[in-house]
């Protein structure tokens, strides 16, 4: 059996990194883990190959070699999904479909011949078995969330390394919160589950014995769910990155609770954790009440930020407008609150529906849900009529991006972000030096020759030089980003 796995293209958007990628000379941020890990639940006799489209062309030769076609999207991939699926059909070719897209889009589902809805662990095997009696079924719903212990090491022998800016593996999945616009905890349920250390470690020793130096995301939606297991796995990661001289750094996604936690932070920090995703949303209560977001409201957002910078971790962080309960200042409100924050990655959104949420059931029950969203935090639309004023809500959207990822606002953000770290940070990477003076010599000529900006960027150069030297390569990467930003605004928002 030859099999093709597939992944669609992913749109241009604040989550791409496309125009930061463009400066390093990788085509995309992360290999499709998924898809890895389904290549490694196959049987050993099957024959596989895989396409990444953010990374490779999908030739037609490509889809004539396989005998079956596994394609896996999210939300924002659907229409490059609905397009690959269509080309493997008019080639006579059994497609196999699956994702966070088609397990929460049950009304949208895409011309398959077998659609697995939720997690593969206990479903694929069935697959196999159905297929070689010769009596596949058009679905496969897994009846319960499995254990994650028996999930294989990812198939990295699938990718060239090279082609991408980061590695990801996964610890867990599951988040014990409720968050009302959330679909994680509708996929993979409030009960977190994680992988055994020895399969943590395993995964990490495949990806040192590929080569791979630099940063590893860990993809779990709230790497502290279950704060239990993980404080078992950390002293065995810490211990694992001395061993082998720290040939990666983590970047991952937590709850805000973590800054409670001074233990857990200070592992984090030994084992070479460097960056870390918060869910902040909005700095009015009333607004994270309506949310479910409770969690959010029992400290000081500001104060947990500058607690988990102050471990050496730069915060990442979401954050929505078009609350019920958000007041007419809130652009200005979550403007100051990201300046004072110093959080240079700042990703705002319009709220939106996700299908099968607890906002999505509201909102159909309220009469105020209007079909479907795209998935893209780019998206100026909304698929629900909003408390606010529409028009004023897509304005005071639009003006919150235009302000934040300005030079001067994002510049400010990024040194005081590198201003709160009180530790030497290990930060191995992928590259070399030769590598590295052709990345730095691209962003001078487009940031510091080019660019209409270019003023704002000598500027920061001269501060980052003098104040931060040791975080030299940080924030270059952090200039970069912020380029790529300002890109994607100055684009969608006219």
């Amino acid at each position: 059996m030859k099999v093709l796995l597939v992944y669609p293209v992913f749109p241009e958007t604040y989550w791409s990194f496309k125009h930061a990628l463009a400066f390093e000379g990788k085509k995309a941020a992360f290999p499709p883990l998924g898809l890895l890990t389904v290549s490694a639940m196959l049987p050993a006799t099957w024959e596989r190959r895989l396409v990444d489209m953010n990374v490779d062309t999908l030739n037609d030769s490509d889809i004539e070699w396989a005998d079956m076609v596994f394609v896996s999207a999210m939300i924002v991939q659907s229409a490059s999904l609905e397009e690959v699926v269509r080309r493997a059909r008019a080639m006579g070719k059994r497609i196999v479909v699956g994702g966070p897209y088609v397990s929460t889009s049950s009304e949208s589902l895409p011309d398959a011949d077998h659609i697995f809805i939720g997690e593969a662990e206990e479903t694929l095997p069935l697959f196999v078995a159905d297929l070689e009696l010769g009596v596949a079924k058009k679905v496969y719903k897994a009846a319960e969330r499995p254990s994650l212990h028996a999930t294989p090491v990812p198939d990295f022998s699938l990718i060239d390394m090279h082609q991408y800016s980061a590695m990801n593996v996964q610890f867990s999945r599951g988040c014990p919160f409720q968050c009302e616009f959330c679909d994680i905890i509708e996929i993979y349920g409030r009960v977190p589950r994680t992988k055994t250390n020895e399969q943590m470690l395993a995964e990490l020793n495949a990806l040192n014995a590929g080569g791979w130096r630099g940063l590893v995301f860990i993809v779990d939606d709230n790497f502290i769910g279950n704060k239990k297991n993980l404080r078992l796995f950390l002293p065995d990661l810490i211990e694992w990155s001395r061993a082998n001289e720290y040939p990666f750094s983590f970047i991952t996604e937590a709850s805000v609770n973590l800054a409670e936690d001074d233990v857990l932070l200070q592992m984090m920090q030994d084992a070479g954790f460097r960056r870390v995703f918060l869910g902040i949303e909005t700095p009015v209560e009333e607004s994270l009440k309506e949310a479910q977001k409770g969690q959010n409201t029992r400290r000081s957002l500001i104060d947990s930020i500058h607690k988990i910078q102050s471990y050496g971790m730069e915060v990442m962080a979401g954050f929505i407008v078009g609350f019920d309960s958000d007041p007419e200042n809130i652009f200005d409100l979550q403007m100051d609150f990201i300046r004072e924050s110093a959080i240079p990655l700042a990703m705002v959104g319009l709220l939106s529906a996700l299908p099968d949420t607890q906002l999505w059931r509201r909102l159909e029950k309220e009469g105020r849900l209007e079909g479907y969203h795209s998935g893209n935090n780019t998206d100026c639309s909304l698929n629900f009529i909003p408390v606010m004023n529409r028009d004023r809500l897509i304005a005071g959207f639009q003006s919150v991006l235009k302000n934040i990822y300005s030079p001067k606002e994002y510049y400010l953000r990024a040194l005081d972000c590198l201003s709160r770290f009180h530790q030497n940070r290990i930060e191995p990477r992928q590259s070399t030096i030769r590598k590295d003076l052709k990345a730095f010599y691209k962003i001078i000529m487009r940031l510091g020759i080019r660019d209409r900006s270019r003023v704002q960027f000598w500027r920061y150069l001269y501060k980052l030089v003098r104040f931060h030297p040791r975080d030299f390569a940080h924030g270059i990467t952090l200039a970069a980003m912020g380029y790529h930003f300002r890109q994607i605004t100055e684009k969608y928002c006219v």
